[in-house]
Parts: C-alpha cells; structure tokens; sequence
C-alpha cells in the first residue's frame, strides 16, 4: 500500500512539473510576439523622442545625403580653409586652361561684339582634396561642392555679358583624383568686344580675342597657362557664319598690368573673319551700277521730251539716297569712310550729273531759241528764203542785200534803195 501510495505522488508531481514548464514557455512566446510587435509599431521622431504609427508609413534612410556626407568626410572639407589658394605662402599655382568653343554666335558690326558660347576646363592640383583609394579612379560632383572648396577666379576681360548655362541644371562639373588633381569644367556664354576696321568694309578681314584673367590672384599667386599650347583650343567643325568665313583660331599669352594692383597673366584666344562678298554685290553694288546705267538712258531720250527725261532722273537720283541709307543704317557711326561708300557715292554724283546735264541742255537750249525768237522779232518778212538757217549763218546786212526784203514800206534789192510801186526788175514788184 504505502509503495501505491508513494508511486501515486510520483506522478503528480511530474505532471505537475511538465504543465508548469508548458505554461513558462507559452508566456515567453507571448512576451516575445509583443514586443516584437510594439518595435515595429513604433518610429523615431526629429528629436530623438519615440512615436507609435504604421509600419507601413516607416520613412528609410535617405542613402544620397550618407553619401554625400562619406564623400565629404573622404576629401576632409571641414578640416582645411579652402578660402585660401593651394599652397598659401608657397610659387604660385599653376593653372592650366583649355577651351572647346562650341559656337560663335553673332558678330555685330554696330555693336562692335561678338558672342561665342564655350566649354572652359580648369586644371591645377589641390593636395588638401587628395584621398585614398585602391583603383585609382576618379570621383565626379556637380556645381554644391564647387561652393565649399577653392576654384579659380577667372572672367572674361572686356566682356559686355556672359552666364553659366542652368538648364536642366549648373552645367558645372568638377573631377577629383587620388593624388588631388582637379578638373574644373563650366560652359559659358559670353558677348565681348571686338574692335573693328571697317575702312575696307565689305572687303575687309577681322580679327578679335577673348580674353581670360584672374581677378584677384596675381602671377606671384596664380599662373595660367595654356595647358597643351595651341592644342589647347577646340573648335567644333559645324561652326559656320552667315557673313565670315572662319580662317584660323590661335592662342597666346600675355602679362597685364594694372597700376593699383600688379601684373596678371591673360590668356588670349584669337580668330580672324573674313567677310563674304557675294551678298553685297547682290544688295548693294549691282542695284547701284543698275541705276547708274538706268541714268544714262536719258541721254537718248529727245530733250523736248520733258515728261521723260525729268522723272527717270529724278527715280534714280531718289534711288541711290535709299541704297546708301540702307546701307549706313546697318553700320556704326564711324568717323572714316567705308570701302562701300566710295562706290556708292561715286555711282551717286553719276546719277546726279545725269539729271545735271539735262538741265543744262535744256538750259542752253532755251537760250538759243530765245535768241532765234528776237531775231525773227527784227526781220519779220522772210521772203525769198531758202533755207532759214542761213540767216543764223550769214550776218542781217549781208542776208539783206543779197535776198531782199520789204521792211516798212520799203523795199531792199542788192543794196539799192527803192520807192513803193517802182519796177525793180522783172517778176518783182510791190
């Protein structure tokens, strides 16, 4: 009995054990499922503080702003002063240039300007932006970090305008390599001067440069260069102008200097324009000799013919006043003469002496007659004349005595003087 008895207490308390232990694990999974639960609920606000939601709403971590901060850590930007040039204290840096002209633009004559847009790369070595890296390659950025880190200061000398291309965004790009090496790159549109000769005008070659400078570095901070020499200028081949032909572009380099501020090193880009012809001498030169031709015409017109003559000259005279002032319309008020006004002067005075030449013919014609008339006036019996103008020819007297003639009552034969109804001879009489 009392080994039952003890058997029996055996068994309870192992089934009291197990349903115990049963019990202690369900609560842990339990324990477990909320607060796995309660950490997906919940989500961390800008403060640090906790704010339950939606897991589905949960925000991830913005991976270009990481990004963006290693690449910053990796070049050190907030442990140098890049306010200050590469190598303060130290030679001058060298900054070499090169340039891609990608278009010219427009060349006004009235403005005297130009307008080019181009590519203009940058290159020197910064040893604070140096990283390290395996493979050697180099990191690429846009125009943010060009506002935290040291760039050249260059501009255009004697430029009117010009800006940096923003769309769709800054065409600003900046190169970074292990070693620091930099490539800075910007595409740019400017409007410069360019002073022209136009006293062979629209028979003329032009030449004009852009120049680029430091503003604020001198050549004992900065040195610009050419980075392969004449090499370093690029032209796109599709480049073409409605009024040039392009002949060359060339470099060169200078020192400037300014009384207030030192010597500066200038880059030059030059390129010579010939102008084409072709468009004048339809516009301009045959429309002239065209009219100085036309002029000319009256001079077979008969000189009694007024209503004919006057108004041709008149046309062309008024004519060559709208070609000049055409012409001097599209040009700058310069103080020489141009090339195209002497032509255009000169087929002026043609037309002009034409109109001038049959005034005076009409003139000298007028007097003639007037003379005529007052002759006739004196001798108005013009009995036994052949020929009229052999009274022109032959002095009054002498005409006189050798026709004869009845003036006043009287009447004249071979010198003799006669009363009315005398015989004078046979088959003449009163």
């Amino acid at each position: 009995m009392q080994v039952d008895a003890v058997l029996v207490l055996f068994c309870v308390w192992l089934a009291g054990g197990a349903s115990g232990r049963m019990t202690q694990s369900r609560g842990h999974k339990l324990e477990t499922y909320t607060q796995s639960r309660s950490r997906r609920e919940t989500r961390m606000d800008g403060s640090g503080g906790q704010k339950t939601g939606n897991p589905i709403y949960k925000r991830s971590a913005d991976m270009t702003k990481t990004l963006m901060t290693k690449s910053e850590q990796l070049l050190r930007i907030d442990d140098h002063d890049f306010t200050m040039r590469p190598a303060f204290g130290g030679p001058p840096i060298p900054v070499g240039v090169d340039v891609q002209v990608e278009s010219l633009d427009t060349i006004s004559e009235v403005d005297m300007d130009f307008t080019m847009t181009l590519y203009l790369r940058h290159y020197w070595k910064d040893e604070r932006l140096s990283f390290p890296s395996t493979n050697n390659q180099s990191m690429t950025f846009d125009s943010r970090l060009v506002k935290k880190i040291w760039v050249p200061d260059m501009f255009f000398v004697h430029s009117k305008r010009s800006f940096i291309h923003d769309t769709t965004t800054d065409n600003v790009m900046l190169r970074v390599y292990p070693d620091g090496n930099v490539l800075y790159s910007l595409r740019v549109t400017v409007t410069a001067m360019c002073n022209m000769d136009l006293s062979r005008f629209p028979l003329d070659t032009q030449t004009c440069s852009l120049e680029i400078e430091s503003y604020a570095y001198t050549d004992d901070d900065l040195m610009l260069y050419w980075k392969k020499g004449n090499e370093s200028l690029n032209t796109d081949e599709r480049i073409s102008l409605s009024q040039f032909l392009i002949q060359k572009f060339h470099t060169t380099t200078k020192l400037a200097f300014y009384s207030s501020t030192g010597w500066y090193n200038r880059l030059y880009i030059h390129f010579t324009l010939r102008r084409h012809i072709f468009f004048f001498l339809l516009q301009t030169y045959f429309p002239a000799t065209l009219m100085v031709m036309l002029s000319w015409v009256s001079f077979w017109i008969d000189r009694r013919a007024v209503p004919a003559r006057v108004p041709l000259g008149i046309t062309t005279v008024l004519t060559m006043s709208t070609i000049i002032t055409g012409v001097n319309a599209s040009m700058p008020r310069v103080s020489y003469i141009k090339a195209v006004d002497i032509y255009l002067w000169v087929s002026f005075v043609f037309v002009f002496l034409s109109v001038i030449e049959y005034a005076a013919v009409n003139y000298l014609s007028t007097v003639q007659e007037r003379k005529e008339r007052k002759l006739r006036e004196r001798l108005p019996c013009t009995c036994g004349i052949g020929n009229p103008d052999d009274m022109m020819i032959d002095p009054p007297d002498h005409w006189l005595r050798v026709h004869g003639c009845q003036q006043h009552g009287e009447l004249w034969d071979a010198g003799e003087r006669r009363s009315p109804g005398q015989n004078v001879g046979p088959g003449v009489s009163e």
